[in-house]
This record gives structure tokens, sequence and C-alpha cells, in this order.
């Protein structure tokens, strides 16, 4: 297999990768993981069958990546870098780097602290669901692409149809490249992956406290709420009533001066669940946006977690931007 030799060079050479680690040390205070690495290595070894497989499957890469290109591209004037690939409704957690095609799919880097990467988090912008956090690694969230698409073509392969099984046989190549890096040992395809890997009900995490977003927040303190851990709400019924809440003024108003109240004696946890709530579901209203700017920012800040305060705080003078494109054309 003979890679390209445009995604070689860009994904491929260490001095670039180099550059692309350190500006987002420097700009999101962001660590690259080891496996966002070997996703890199993947990318810069796909020739063109494999490259036409992945654009098969409709994603892309995206956001962070495009330093691949420029590592050292600055942001359109007024506006800041770490707004580049960031949309709406992105957790400061997230940090988007694959593009998943239609109703907004998009997949991030996810970092609790700001500074370690714990996984890969994926959700719509354009469609229901909540933010999923099922994939531990850039490689894994992409396998389960490929086995889904083979799901589905299966049977139009088996019955004769020539075009998909020629997108069937693109999808072995991409896999023999992608089991090269990751997940070889798993042997099932198709359906078989899914009903292994993708399908099954995620156990409960008393790491975790229960969100709006449905990701999931890290901290051990107190709640007003007394929320459960994350896995154990009845999400439909737990977001019902964070909606019901919301929409009262008076009501989302003495929920956030309590939150601000317990960050104030010390315990954050409030301050965190209910920013991201709020951040997760300001559908454009001034006010909601305000109360999760300030809860986050106090709570990142009593946390430690500093590059997280900083991504919410520049979101927050950002969230109006018509595109999350904001790197500058090249010249």
């Amino acid at each position: 297999m003979v890679a390209v030799e445009g995604e070689r060079d860009r994904y491929g050479d260490p001095a670039v990768r180099e550059a692309v680690a350190e500006r987002v040390r420097a700009e999101w205070g962001l660590e690259l993981p080891r496996s966002f690495f070997r996703f890199l290595d993947f990318l810069a070894a796909l020739g063109p069958a494999e490259q036409r497989a992945l654009r098969d499957l409709e994603i892309a890469p995206h956001g962070v990546m495009d330093l691949f290109a420029d590592p050292s591209a600055l942001p359109r004037d007024g506006l800041d870098i770490r707004v580049h690939g960031r949309y709406y409704r992105d957790p400061p957690e997230f940090l988007t780097f694959l593009h998943g095609g239609s109703d907004g799919l998009h997949f991030g880097l996810w970092s609790d602290d700001g500074r370690t990467c714990d996984g890969v988090a994926s959700y719509y912008t354009h469609d229901g669901g909540g933010i999923e956090r099922r994939h531990r690694t850039p490689l894994e969230a992409v396998r389960a692409r490929i086995e889904g698409a083979h799901r589905d073509l299966a049977d139009y392969a088996a019955d004769g149809d020539e075009v998909e099984a020629a997108r069937l046989a693109g999808l072995g190549l991409l896999r023999e490249a992608l089991v090269r890096f990751e997940t070889g040992e798993r042997t099932e395809r198709g359906l078989a992956y899914s009903e292994a890997y993708v399908y099954p009900r995620q156990p409960v995490d008393t790491d975790r406290i229960t969100t709006l977003d449905e990701a999931g927040a890290l901290a051990s303190g107190s709640t007003a709420l007394d929320r459960p851990p994350h896995g154990g709400a009845d999400a439909y019924r737990f977001g019902t009533f964070l909606e019901k809440l919301f929409e009262d003024a008076g009501a989302l108003r003495a929920a956030r001066d309590e939150a601000l109240r317990r960050a104030a004696a010390g315990d954050p946890t409030e301050a965190l669940v209910l920013g991201r709530d709020l951040h997760w579901a300001s559908y454009g209203e001034p006010e909601r946006e305000e109360s999760a700017r300030a809860l986050l920012g106090a709570a990142y800040r009593d946390l430690g977690r500093p590059a997280l305060a900083t991504t919410a705080e520049t979101h927050h003078r950002h969230r109006a931007l018509a595109s999350v494109d904001v790197l500058r054309a090249a010249r």
C-alpha cells in the first residue's frame, strides 16, 4: 500500500507533528495522546483506495487537524484560535479533530482536566441525542464507523449490487490499514462488531456525575439535586426536569446563585454540572449563555483546570459565529 504523498507529508512529517503538538499545548493546554499519533500514522499510510473508502464513510480530518496544513496558522482578525472547529454546544472538554458527515456529527478529544486526554467523544450538532464517550481512541471511533457501514452494505453486496460490493471491498482495505495500528485483536466485523463493542450499555461510572449533555462531569463534591453517577439516571426524565427548571427565569437564577455560593464555599461541583447543563441548553438565550459562562469559569478555576476556564470564556465571546472555521485563508 502506497500513501498519497501529500498525506504522508502532512501527517507523517515529525517536524510538523511536533509543531502541531506544541501549538496545541500552548493554545489549548492539552497534551496530545499517543493514540492521536497512531491516528496520524494511519492517515499517513493510506493509499488512494483507502482514502476513497474513508471519504465514502463521510468522515474527514477537521478542527485541530487543520493545523497540519500550517502549524503556525492564525485566526481571522478579532477571533481566537481556540474556537476553531468548536461548535455551539461543544463543552470546553471537547476538542474537534474529525467531522462525521450528515447532521453535524463530529468527534473530539475529550479532556476532563484540560491537560490530558481521557478518550474520544462525539455527537450530532443538528440532531437529537447527547454526547457519546464510548471510544477510547480516535482509531476505535473510525473502526466503529467502518463496521457500521459494513453492516449496512453487506446485504446489498450479497444481492449483487456491484456499486455497494465495490464500497464493501474498499472498506475491507481501510479496515486492513487500521488494524495494523489498533484493534487488530477484534476479529468481529459488521453487525457482530457493533453488537460486541458499540451497542452494549455502558456501565455506571461512579467517578462522574450526570449531566444534561450525557457526557458526565468528573467531580467528587455534592450537587443541589443529589444527582446520580453518570449512567445512573433516566436521561429523558432528567432532561425534562431540567428543561422545566430552565424555563422559570427566577428558579434558574436561584439555582445559579446557589451553585456560585457553593463554589465560593469550597465545593465547585454544582457550578460545574449546572454550568455544563446550561452550556448545552443555551439555545441562543443570552441569560443562559451568561450563566453558563459564570458557572464554568468559577468551577474550572476552583478545580485547577485553567485551560478549560480559558476555553469556556473564549467560546462564550464567540458562540454566535456563523462558521466554526476561523483560520485565515492561505495567501
